[in-house]
């Protein structure tokens, strides 16, 4: 493999196309925390990234083999633009949810004035009922006849 640097130059480059699932192995990385060997880093520094047998059996064109074809290491620019992929569709999606989100709370503000308007047609209608019925409960004691007392034979 031909390594021209992490940039894809048009001139250098053909079949350019834009990832879409192709990004998607990265969600199965796991990242780590590690320590080299005390004969690789004396200063023994805490390393984070990726275990390159873990990524090569997850997409194995995004590790770089030795000279006996064992994974080396991971091809971090790769996995770069992969995530980069991967960010901007989970930002189109916000987006998405979020037009939905703000269309949702309109509708539920209109739902929600239209009720109030049903529950205050039927506030007055309901006064006017008890309005009505006060009156014919006036009208039915004034036309009681008085109570009277029944003489003793």
């Amino acid at each position: 493999m031909v390594n021209l640097g992490c940039e894809a130059l048009r001139p250098a480059s053909r079949k350019i196309s834009t990832q879409w699932a192709e990004s998607e192995a990265i969600l199965a990385l796991r990242p780590v925390s590690f320590h080299y060997r005390k004969e690789l880093d004396p200063t023994d520094e805490p390393q984070f990234g990726l275990v390159a047998e873990e990524v090569e059996k997850i997409d194995p064109e995004l590790v770089t083999r030795d000279a006996t074809g064992k994974p080396f290491t991971v091809r971090y620019e790769a996995v770069d633009a992969m995530l980069l992929n991967e960010f901007l569709k989970a930002h189109h999606q916000v987006d998405i949810l979020t037009q939905a989100f703000a269309k949702q709370q309109d509708e539920s503000r209109v739902a929600a004035a239209r009720q109030q308007q049903e529950i205050d047609g039927l506030k007055a209608t309901l006064k006017a009922q008890a309005s009505l019925l006060q009156k014919v409960n006036e009208k039915l004691e004034m036309a009681k006849p008085e109570p009277r007392m029944a003489g003793n034979p």
